[in-house]
């Protein structure tokens, strides 16, 4: 069965197909970041605009490069949220008409379980149950996964994610958005023994929950201080945005092990854009080793948002007979322990 996967909850217009015989055989992202950099963030309605300018042109290349005709889909998978209302509305209505024109079904998928299936696209996959830490610019959350749909959550973040987090620190010491990638090289010339030292929060308390709003008060506060004292300079950026990674990484991988101990399990999967973070992906593989447990992730391209884990997580429902209605809402928000299991009738 080969399955167009549409993904345009935010930023990015992600467009795959996916063989359930032969794997994924082609995607394509296009981005927005450099639309919305000058505003320090996304603006939804020029998110709107752009979906609905790429999606059709980049709908038509996957086919071009699979070799394949409209004719020849058995499927369109599209995110149906959680998102951009208007994002997730311009993706909804081609992939449920396009559908409708062909005789084939459609399925709305949950954006966050692509996220967390995205590493089954991977030779190195993890087998069911394991936890996986969904970690982006609008989630921190930490779940158990038994079977696709049987999530039980375990955590997440009180306040602001960990990869909002990082863009309003970045911001802070005047790094462009997104941020977490401009603090993350920044930070590759940090000074470990420089002397700034952050809080991990809610590490030294039982649960599983995160907060990161408090962290982001002290970066603020630090470098206001730097201000003050003449001290804020290129170096003092290096140092402060190491050690604000460091922070965050840490808080990461503390709730990480404590999730595995609890639940009894070895594997970890990480998903969402942060999970690219490269210190986190190393720091996780040496602490979990520790406990004899495992981490998987995806190839940076399927970290952040991609047509390619919409296209894998429909298919997996679609191959179970689930589908949806033609009439289905888009949900700006949408809880993941809402989904049905994979083998529940829907």
């Amino acid at each position: 069965m080969k399955v167009l996967g549409l993904e345009t909850s935010c930023d990015e217009t992600g467009i795959a197909i996916y063989d359930t015989d032969k794997g994924l055989l082609t995607h394509k992202i296009y981005t927005q970041i450099a639309q919305h950099a000058e505003y320090g963030g996304v603006v939804p309605e020029l998110a709107s605009r752009d979906h609905v300018r790429k999606t059709l042109p980049l709908i038509d290349e996957v086919l071009a490069e699979a070799k394949l005709n409209k004719a020849d889909l058995d499927a369109v998978a599209y995110t149906s949220g959680p998102g951009l209302v208007g994002a997730l509305m311009a993706g909804a209505t081609i992939g449920r008409s396009m559908a409708y024109s062909l005789g084939i079904p459609a399925l709305g998928v949950h954006h966050m379980e692509g996220h967390l299936l995205a590493p089954m696209l991977e030779e190195k996959q993890p087998k069911m149950p394991f936890i996986a830490l969904l970690v982006s610019g609008g989630h921190t959350q930490l779940v158990r996964v038994d079977s696709i749909g049987q999530y039980k959550l375990l955590g997440q973040s009180l306040d602001d994610a960990a990869g909002e987090a990082f863009d309003k620190a970045a911001k802070m010491i005047g790094l462009p958005y997104p941020g977490g990638p401009y603090i993350a090289k920044l930070a590759q010339t940090g000074n470990p023994d420089a002397g700034i030292k952050f809080p991990r929060p809610m590490t030294d308390r039982p649960g599983l929950d995160f907060s990161f709003s408090g962290l982001k008060t002290a970066f603020l506060t630090a470098v206001h201080d730097a201000l003050d004292r003449d001290a804020f300079n290129d170096q003092f950026q290096a140092d402060i945005a190491l050690a604000f990674e460091q922070a965050i990484v840490d808080t990461l991988v503390i709730k990480c092990r404590r999730a595995l101990e609890q639940e009894g399990l070895t594997q970890l999967i990480i998903a969402g854009g942060v999970s690219a973070n490269k210190r986190l992906q190393s720091q996780l593989e040496t602490q979990l080793a520790k406990i004899g447990a495992g981490v998987f992730y995806a190839r940076p391209e399927f970290c952040t948002d991609n047509g390619a884990m919409i296209a894998y997580a429909g298919a997996q429902r679609l191959l179970a007979g689930q589908h949806s209605p033609l009439n289905l809402s888009i949900r700006a928000r949408w809880p993941l322990a809402e989904l049905p299991d994979i083998n529940e009738e829907v």
